[in-house]
């Protein structure tokens, strides 16, 4: 089964590149609808009720909403990632902390070989 980004996003998002916190662009992808028609009838609530009501709603709005992802997600893993990072932040760091701990425990034991007696550096080198 091949991966689409477009089809496994799993809630609206920021926009990266939006013209004012990407929150209308972002919107407007996910629920696929044109950028431009999103922003106008967001200025026109804003003319016609007044300053606060939708200000209000687009600053709450891009303080909740997730921001897109800085690189394309290219597989369900990736995604997954992401996902569980915006969602909760501490169980993201707590994967990226087994993970990065798996990886020094592999650093160790390749520096214990090569540190080792029996690794024989003059053989190596000279053939």
């Amino acid at each position: 089964m091949r991966y689409d980004p477009e089809t496994h996003r799993s809630g609206p998002y920021r926009a990266r590149r939006g013209i004012l916190l990407g929150v209308c662009k972002g919107l407007a992808e996910y629920f696929d609808v044109s950028v431009f028609g999103l922003r106008l009838v967001t200025v026109l609530i804003f003319i016609f009720t007044g300053f606060m009501p939708i200000v209000l709603i687009y600053f709450v709005l891009a303080l909740l909403l997730p921001a897109e992802p800085v690189v394309p997600l290219h597989s369900e893993e990736e995604a997954e990632f992401y996902g569980s990072y915006t969602s909760s932040r501490r169980m993201a760091l707590h994967r990226l902390k087994r993970t990065m701990e798996g990886l020094n425990r592999r650093v160790e034991r390749m520096e214990h070989v090569v540190t080792g007696p029996d690794f024989d550096w003059e053989r190596r080198f000279n053939e």
